[in-house]
């Protein structure tokens, strides 16, 4: 294990951390590769800058990256009762999620509203573990079992994952751990041990990319297993990264508190799929989302095209749209790709608005531009690149 040096830490008390907020097993090694900037997510320090974010989104698409997101902290759900807890909790139908398999779910308060949007790995019978994105769900899912008469266990492990991601990550994966890492199929998962260092890996990643997630199952060795990977990495082009906006937006992938929140339904993100009303099983949320099926959304995300000159990065806030005068929505997220030589943006507008190649005016701090809706995702809408 390699050992902070003075002057390493030295930096990282510049950064004016504090004790409330918790730091990843992964930090030191960040800022000794080079990490510049961190945000808060999960109560966590997460890694946010490690240089020009156009760079780091090249090294992305054209090699791999190496991501601190310890901070998709995981609700690890057991117990007699823990299949049918974790159904409760969802309005995806789990009844095919087959032991190691993996999916993208939501999970739903009594009005229907979105409170988060993990990736769910079954590691078991009833074994399930919830990998988060930015809301307390432990909270959630401790306080519904409380009342649920159900025979459940709630808690958080000692679990921090790693994204290694890009078109070179199955090279780095193979160096890492052999021939038989490249089998492990799209959204499913594998125990195993690098170096004494125990590991749940899986397929799964939010980059659009080709990609890995590795779960650290021993946070006394984060330091350890950022150097081995790295290291493994080198002839293959391997960076210190960060999750890409540019990606992501390209992708349509959705940020909690940017692109949804509690008071958005999944109708209203094109999310139907992810919402199962003939199940038989029960779930929070459902009565509420049956009737908003039936009744329809005065509301839908969209895709646009935003005119002008590149925007110098993404947006801090959210953007009005109007339409004639009047207003029509809000943008969510927006960037500029370098890839795609334009501005585009992920919005929620009025139903009414949402057709394809409608014109729309977005007032930005910098002044008014105009934009088109357009479909979405804006790359690779097949996902062809993460399935492999």
């Amino acid at each position: 294990m390699t050992n902070p040096d003075p002057a390493d830490q030295a930096a990282a008390s510049r950064f004016g951390f504090g004790t409330q907020i918790r730091k990843s097993p992964f930090f030191d090694a960040t800022v000794r590769w080079g990490a510049t900037g961190f945000s808060v997510y999960n109560h966590m320090y997460i890694p946010r800058d490690f240089g020009d974010p156009v760079q780091n989104f090249w090294n992305l698409v054209n090699s791999a990256t190496l991501s601190d997101v310890a901070v998709e902290r995981q609700v690890e759900i057991t117990g007699p009762d823990a299949a049918r807890f974790t159904q409760l909790l969802t309005p995806r139908n789990l009844s095919q999620c087959a032991v190691g398999q993996c999916k993208y779910v939501l999970i739903t308060n009594a009005g229907g509203g979105i409170l988060n949007d993990p990736v769910l790995l079954r590691l078991g019978e009833n074994h399930f573990w919830l990998s988060l994105a930015d809301s307390d769900i432990l909270l959630w899912a401790q306080g519904v079992a409380v009342h649920s008469g159900m025979d459940v266990e709630i808690s958080e492990p000692d679990v921090s994952p790693l994204q290694l991601q890009g078109p070179n990550s199955g090279k780095i994966m193979q160096a890492l751990f052999g021939e038989e890492i490249s089998r492990l199929r799209y959204y499913w998962l594998e125990e195993h041990e690098l170096d004494g260092i125990p590991l749940i890996v899986s397929r799964t990643g939010w980059s659009s990319e080709l990609g890995y997630e590795i779960y650290l199952h021993d946070g006394s060795r984060g330091d350890e297993l950022w150097e081995r990977i790295m290291a493994a990495g080198k002839p293959y082009g391997l960076a210190p990264g960060h999750t890409s906006s540019i990606r992501r937006i390209e992708a349509g992938m959705l940020s909690y508190h940017a692109d949804m929140d509690i008071d958005t339904n999944p109708f209203e993100l094109g999310l139907d799929r992810l919402v199962d009303l003939e199940m038989e099983a029960d779930f929070i949320g459902k009565a509420a989302l049956a009737r908003i099926a039936r009744e329809g959304v005065s509301r839908l995300q969209v895709g646009l095209e935003i005119d002008g000159e590149p925007l110098p990065g993404p947006n801090t806030e959210y953007w009005p749209i109007k339409l004639s005068g009047e207003p029509a929505g809000q943008v969510t997220s927006a960037v500029y790709s370098p890839r795609l030589e334009s501005n585009i943006a992920l919005a929620m507008v009025r139903i009414e608005h949402s057709a394809l190649d409608t014109r729309v005016e977005i007032e930005m701090p910098s002044g008014s531009r105009h934009a088109k809706v357009v479909r979405k995702p804006f790359y690779d809408p097949g996902k062809n690149l993460p399935k492999g």
